[in-house]
């Protein structure tokens, strides 16, 4: 297989500037993130365990430290709603959820992205009811991914404090002005006390820098108008421009990591590849367990199975093309989904591999994978197991069985 292709990033040498080190878990890194931007407004209501960064932003608040309006509301769907009406009107506005606080704001969703506003929102993944379960999965971000929002998914606090200012970068460029979501694994990331490298207070303001709205409802040399009746004449045309906004998203995303490293010395790609250039096996993974599945393909190379990985930066748009070169050539791939695609013929992600793959000449075996749902540990035995499928798949040269459910208790039904 040749060497993947990631124009994504550029390959210049970074000098990492000096580091402020602190030991904060991830839901803190996002709200010292916050604090630093300093919005014009902040609304949220607390649900575990999206909890730490609004807690500790209050903290903010409350000493002063920011200038921000912070709203407390009755709800989710009242926290995107204030976001709504604070960007129509030309501010910077942020708000955090998780799990059923996003099922409530799921009517906002379509009309903040509908009215291409800015607005970032730090979403801490967890399960979805019934029955309940407070605990990481993905089933919430899966549940967002057709309501045109940009969606960036990290796999640790010090990725979740850089996304959040590398999405407010994303969010209000010219090219794109839609609303994206910074997605923090519940619990594995927004609870883990790691180092976490901050940038200091006058670069983090040169990167973002000041949000200069185009129009808005305060506009003084023109009315304006968001979120008006818009029926058969001209639904469909702004539909296509959202599109045609999502798709302008994957250069810029790529270009703010670029800048981003400039500043930094921390270098992020759309893809993150371990180990592909001559893999005969490649997992896919979006998220947290990244680390975990490295792991898994250091201990399956060292028993001679060429294996590597390639992680999901960019979901949404969905970076096609680079995930194309990426796996290309590689005959066995599985996919790891932290969801169900309830009713589906395929899991949220590995649906988006396997319409990316079809178009290749030379199209690869796909296997299915569903872990870790409503926060269950995924052990190396687990992932162990999921690359010897992989290899029985490579060595009969088909599909043998179905999708596998790692880590479920022996006796459930399929």
């Amino acid at each position: 297989m040749a060497p993947s292709k990631m124009p994504s990033t550029v390959d210049l040498p970074i000098e990492a500037p000096p580091a402020n080190a602190l030991a904060i878990n991830g839901g803190e890194a996002v709200a010292y993130a916050l604090k630093q931007i300093d919005p014009e407004v902040v609304a949220a209501y607390p649900i575990t365990p999206q909890t730490l960064i609004i807690e500790k932003f209050a903290e903010y608040f409350a000493n002063g430290e920011v200038r921000t309006e912070f709203v407390t509301v009755e709800s989710e769907h009242a926290a995107l709603s204030v976001c709504v009406g604070a960007a129509a009107a030309g501010g910077r506005a942020v708000t955090a959820t998780a799990g059923p606080g996003l099922a409530l704001m799921f009517e906002m969703l379509g009309v903040a992205s509908g009215m291409r506003l800015p607005i970032v929102m730090h979403l801490c993944t967890r399960a979805l009811s019934s029955p309940i379960n407070i605990l990481g999965d993905h089933s919430d971000a899966m549940a967002m991914r057709e309501t045109g929002w940009v969606m960036l998914a990290g796999s640790s606090p010090q990725e979740a404090y850089d996304q959040a200012l590398i999405a407010q970068v994303i969010a209000e460029h010219p090219d794109v002005l839609l609303p994206t979501a910074n997605l923090i694994d519940g619990f594995s990331v927004t609870h883990a006390v790691e180092r976490v490298n901050v940038l200091d207070d006058s670069t983090v303001r040169e990167f973002v820098g000041e949000y200069e709205p185009g129009l808005s409802l305060l506009s003084a040399d023109q009315a304006v108008t968001f979120g008006a009746m818009d029926a058969r004449d001209s639904y469909f045309e702004h539909k296509r421009q959202q599109v045609a906004a999502l798709e302008r998203a994957v250069h810029v995303t790529a270009e703010a990591l670029d800048r981003f490293a400039q500043v930094s010395g921390r270098r992020y790609r759309l893809l993150e590849t371990y180990r592909l250039e001559d893999a005969a096996i490649a997992i896919v993974v979006m998220g947290s367990l990244e680390g975990q599945v490295r792991a898994a393909v250091d201990t399956a190379r060292e028993r001679g199975l060429r294996v590597g990985a390639l992680r999901i930066r960019l979901f949404r748009p969905f970076p096609t093309r680079l995930v194309a070169n990426a796996l290309r050539g590689t005959p066995v791939i599985g996919v790891l989904d932290r969801a169900i695609g309830f009713g589906s013929p395929g899991n949220p992600l590995y649906s988006d591999i396997a319409v990316t793959m079809f178009r290749e000449p030379d199209k690869p075996m796909l296997k299915s994978f569903v872990y870790g749902l409503g926060g269950r540990v995924t052990t190396q035995r687990v992932l162990e197991q999921a690359i010897q499928e992989l290899a029985d798949t490579l060595h009969v040269g088909r599909i043998t069985d179905g999708q596998t459910y790692l880590g479920l208790h022996e006796g459930t039904a399929k």
